[in-house]
């Protein structure tokens, strides 16, 4: 498949390269936004004189579903959703926002989430056992730093001495420590302003830092309000010689261990749902449903349809069988243990937090 040579060379230049990345960082959960889906019922047809049962109905279960507010997160989810593959399966989703990984995977921990959609950043969790990776969805290319040209900021070079704005522990710090890193600096060369995902619009817009290191939709938000004043100095795609990262679905290893059936139900609906989300004819329709759910104009979610490669199922079993998968997230976690997040002599391998046996069960 087409990522197969990207993803060779990607593994060789992470692993001779010292890079210094950063990982998840967590908010508090909202409220649960009540979306569900309805289950389905067993029937019987009569032909010809005789009583046809059709197969029994799956018994209903009921999955919270941890998500955040953009379409990287919802694309595939959304599709499952509206298309109904869901209730195919019996089951009903409850989708609940958050704002980052960490926070999801503790609500896991604590019982009040089932199954969270996590960003590149929170992955280093896995190494350490606390969430185990149920299915890969997309490689994203969200990640952004913004700069502000009245405040001098054209390029990367410009942000020595500068106030950056960053959130600690989530992929706005990778992607800032990766620009900095390709341009011979360190954190040491900025002035970091730390700060909680949800306050960066505020701080661009008021001018009270120089840049900002985000993800969408809050940078198009920020380039949107800054207009001919914000400028977009990097990318994922700009380091992809050198990170991976990874949009997954991950549970609780001991829900996994104890809810293998209902899993292999929502991936099999989740199949079905990345089936329809990758086709770019559908992105309009997509973006319409994850409008929807989080209450945003329509125009803002279509905007975001480039920040990942969507998988399809076929790719996610080209993966799995190849071992291709395996290699994104050995190439993740490298990430993690070259800049010190992960700790290579406590890590989990790799094989022991990533669900393939339950990725290949429920495959078509």
């Amino acid at each position: 498949m087409k990522m197969k040579r990207y993803l060779a060379l990607l593994t060789c230049a992470v692993l001779t390269a010292g890079l210094l990345v950063g990982c998840g960082g967590g908010q508090k959960p909202p409220e649960s936004s009540g979306v569900t889906s309805s289950t389905p019922g067993g029937s019987s047809s009569s032909t010809g004189g005789s009583s046809v049962s059709e197969p029994a109905a799956p018994d209903p279960i009921t999955l919270n579903l941890a998500y955040m507010p953009n379409y990287g997160a919802l694309w595939a989810v959304m599709s499952a959703e509206k298309n109904g593959y869901f209730a195919e399966e019996g089951i009903t989703v409850n989708m609940v926002p958050f704002d980052a990984g960490p926070a999801e995977i503790a609500a896991m921990e604590g019982g009040s989430i089932d199954v969270a959609y996590i960003g590149h950043g929170a992955h280093k969790l896995c190494s350490s056992g606390q969430a185990s990776i149920l299915l890969i969805q997309h490689l994203g290319n969200a990640d952004c730093v913004i700069g502000l040209k009245s405040h001098g900021v054209e390029s990367i070079a410009d942000l020595k001495g500068k106030t950056v704005a960053y959130a600690p522990a989530s992929s706005s710090e990778i992607i800032l420590k990766l620009a900095l890193e390709a341009n011979g600096m360190t954190m040491d060369d900025v002035k970091g302003y730390a700060m909680e995902a949800s306050n960066m619009v505020a701080a661009a817009s008021s001018g009270s830092v120089d840049a900002i290191a985000t993800w969408s939709p809050a940078s198009l938000q920020i380039l949107d309000i800054l207009a001919d004043d914000g400028v977009k100095l990097c990318g994922n795609v700009d380091y992809a010689e050198n990170s991976v990262s990874p949009g997954s679905w991950v549970v609780n290893p001991k829900y996994a261990e104890s809810h293998q059936e209902e899993l292999v139900r929502f991936l099999r609906a989740m199949y079905k749902g990345m089936d329809y989300g990758s086709k770019s004819d559908n992105y309009d329709q997509v973006a319409q449903w994850c409008a929807d759910l989080i209450g945003a104009d329509k125009d803002s979610l279509y905007q975001q349809r480039g920040d990942g490669y969507w998988y399809n199922s076929s790719e996610v079993a080209d993966m799995v069988a190849s071992g291709e998968m395996m290699q994104i997230y050995t190439v993740q976690q490298n990430m993690f243990v070259s800049s010190g997040d992960v700790d290579p002599a406590t890590m989990l391998k790799v094989e022991d937090f990533v669900l393939a046996d339950l990725m290949k069960e429920a495959l078509p």
